[in-house]
């Protein structure tokens, strides 16, 4: 008898304060304790109102199928609507899911 092997499926962090003196701790720290592990966890110190975002890029270019982006607030992730929905439009294509910490949705 064959066994089928699962994929196993991850959770891939994102964590991103503004300037270079913030700290990512709580936010590293909330991840942690929601799953993520250490070697699946992307930072960064850039200003949300950055087009550029290469860990955020990397974290999304990281994720397969059935693995899940964690992140500790929407706002992490994007500053408006439309930012938001690109970023998920990107998840979604990969067939991987979103979640936030902070709020359920």
């Amino acid at each position: 008898m064959a066994t089928e092997t699962v994929p196993k499926v991850f959770l891939v962090g994102y964590a991103r304060v503004s300037t270079e003196d913030q700290s990512l701790d709580l936010q590293t720290s909330a991840l942690l304790e929601a799953g993520v592990l250490p070697d699946n966890l992307h930072v960064e110190k850039v200003s949300g109102a950055s087009a550029k975002r290469p860990a955020l890029d990397l974290a999304i270019k990281d994720l397969r199928e059935g693995d899940t982006l964690v992140v500790w607030r929407l706002d992490r992730l994007a500053r408006s609507m439309r930012q938001l929905y690109a970023r998920l439009d990107q998840i979604y294509a990969k067939k991987a899911y979103f979640r936030s910490i902070q709020e359920s949705f």
